[in-house]
């Protein structure tokens, strides 16, 4: 047996009877975990297996959690300067790229990210704002974020086929990922149910990619005056919306890509009024009458206007909701 009796004999402590196998990390129950077995209850072979099984599932586990970033030299010292900031957790993207290959890119016609791989994309460029942008960033336009964005805009070619063109999407999309993770550590840990601030230690379960002295400047920008009153009246603003947005985030092109679909249709897009009503129905299926309101008299206005301003169904919304006419479909949340 060579190999697998020099592993067994690194591993197991004789010394210290009974020789316990470690548990399986995978969810099915192993057969060794209803009880203690002495290392002579088990044959040679089967404990070879386990503990290579065991061994590998650690193993893969670990290499797939770290950035396989190196310099020239190729230095373990330097491996662990690129992941001081927390470990990529998007295991599946990090084994492709391991491998060689990327993952495509697609876009709507109103050039937002659908699916296939939209989806993964966004989450993966808030996992790299997490590690290469600190918390304590403010300012999304700072010289002094430069490297930082550079960093997430390689590591996203890295992994994805994407084009050059579309950088500043993807950028602009990190600054968003920024202030939904900001966001997230104020109300979840620096507010109580009323919304009001309070004191609060560093959450350990961050302490590796916030340092001890960053969530100290964070939380002293937290306690300032002024960014009270701003928070404050943003969540006055924000809290009561006429039409809100139910669909987390979906956003509207893979909402409408699903839509689409689902109905099978060789369409490219829907009416917006259509895809603005679909954007605010909850898991209930339940429409307020409000949007059901607004609804209506976009499909009345509709029957009224010369064709080409109905195919321009933008025209027919803004009219009804009396709002400029948008720009681009992110401003439909805030309506």
């Amino acid at each position: 047996m060579g190999f697998l009796s020099t592993a067994i004999t690194l591993y197991c402590d004789y010394s210290r009877p009974p020789f316990v196998l470690p548990p399986s990390p995978s969810s099915s129950p192993s057969p060794f975990s209803a009880a203690a077995f002495t290392f002579t209850e088990l044959s040679a072979s089967t404990v070879d297996v386990h503990f290579l099984l065991h061994r590998y599932r650690h193993l893969e586990d670990k290499m797939a959690n770290q950035d396989d970033t190196h310099d020239a030299s190729g230095s373990r010292n330097n491996v662990e300067k690129e992941i001081k900031r927390g470990l990529i957790v998007m295991k599946s993207i990090i084994r492709a790229r391991d491998k060689g290959e990327k993952f495509e890119v697609h876009w709507s016609a109103e050039d937002q990210l659908i699916e296939p791989n939209g989806s993964m994309l966004a989450s993966y460029i808030g996992s790299l704002v997490r590690q290469h942008i600190p918390i304590t960033c403010d300012n999304w336009r700072s010289p002094e974020l430069k490297v930082g964005k550079e960093k997430i805009w390689s590591e996203i070619q890295r992994s994805f086929h994407i084009d050059e063109s579309r950088q500043k999407y993807c950028i602009q999309l990190a600054g968003k990922r920024l202030r939904g993770f900001r966001s997230f550590f104020s109300n979840k840990f620096l507010k109580d149910e009323e919304g009001n601030f309070v004191e609060a230690e560093r959450p350990m379960k961050y302490a590796d990619i916030i340092s001890a002295e960053e969530w100290d400047n964070f939380v002293a920008k937290r306690r300032n005056k002024k960014f009270h009153e701003v928070s404050d009246k943003n969540r006055k603003r924000a809290s009561k919306p006429a039409y809100p947005y139910k669909k987390g985030r979906t956003g509207y092109a893979r909402l409408q890509q699903r839509i689409l679909a689902e109905e099978k249709s060789d369409a490219t897009s829907l009416p917006e009024h259509v895809l603005w009503k679909a954007a605010r129905v909850g898991k209930d299926g339940a429409v307020v009458e409000a949007v059901q309101n607004v609804y209506d008299e976009c499909e009345t206005l509709s029957q009224t206007l010369p064709s080409p301003e109905v195919q321009d169904c933008r025209s027919v919304l803004s009219r009804v909701l009396n709002v400029p006419e948008y720009s681009g479909r992110g401003v439909r949340v805030l309506v």
